[in-house]
């Protein structure tokens, strides 16, 4: 069975009356979420849009967080996973792979990436479907350190990423991956990153909205054409900046 949902990202219900599955916070088992009640829950989010935060989180704790997140409106993150579950990696025993069109193929331990450069910087996450967590503080690596070290080979052109959760993938132009708030992020709202929020690693792209943001980062390949991502796939576009426009260069970087 397929499952629709990201932290970000949310696709048109399946003409099977299951619009898809959460999971249940307190037994982390999988719950469908049915057409009936995601109708619901969409007439609720136009209430939620009025009242914000406060309905937000009322909804929540009536239904669980996983309902709760389609609402629009409020300031906190929906939490949603592709694939109905979250992949659980120890941080000990995480590792980040960069190769491809690079002259030294590495792969990265927490502490490697611990031992680099620390960027910090505190911006909003913006979801494509409306809401929005202002002023969330990030800290990571940038994507240019990781890239530097490694070394980008002649006729590289864009990145890919995948995930531990082996479904979500990603892709930024190399000029995208060199903007200095791309970042891939080992801590966030104030601790280390979520197996939720896509812990222990995930990327960050400030200027785009959220669906670029790739959870549980599992791999980098730098490769010699764009490859459009899971959600590029099923619709959405390659360049998701936050004015909405589609190019490929950033039109206004004061937006984050």
């Amino acid at each position: 069975m397929a499952h629709w949902f990201d932290e970000c990202a949310l696709r048109r219900p399946r003409g099977d009356g299951v619009v898809g599955m959460t999971t249940d916070p307190l037994t982390s088992q999988k719950v469908p979420v049915g057409r009936r009640v995601f109708l619901g829950a969409v007439a609720l989010g136009a209430l939620g849009v009025v009242a914000g935060a406060r309905v937000q989180g009322f909804v929540a704790d009536a239904l669980g967080s996983g309902l709760g997140g389609l609402l629009p409106g409020g300031d906190r993150f929906r939490i949603y996973s592709i694939t109905g579950s979250y992949p659980l990696v120890k941080p000990s025993a995480y590792r980040l792979e960069v190769s491809g069109l690079v002259e030294r193929p590495t792969t990265f331990t927490l502490a490697d990436l611990h031992a680099m450069p620390r960027t910090t910087m505190v911006k909003s996450f913006q979801c494509v479907t409306g809401w929005r967590v202002p002023d969330v503080h990030w800290e990571g690596v940038r994507l240019s350190h990781i890239l530097e070290a490694v070394g980008v080979a002649p006729g590289a052109v864009a990145i890919t990423f995948e995930s531990y959760d082996r479904a979500d993938t990603e892709s930024l132009t190399l000029d995208q991956a060199h903007l200095p708030d791309v970042i891939v992020a080992y801590r966030m709202l104030g601790g280390p990153v979520s197996v939720q929020h896509g812990g222990p690693v995930r990327l960050y792209v400030a200027p785009m909205y959220g669906y670029k943001s790739l959870k549980w980062l599992s791999a980098i390949r730098v490769v010699d054409a764009v490859q459009p991502g899971y959600w590029e796939q099923n619709g959405y576009p390659v360049n998701g900046w936050l004015d909405g426009t589609t190019g490929p260069t950033n039109p206004d970087p004061r937006l984050t």
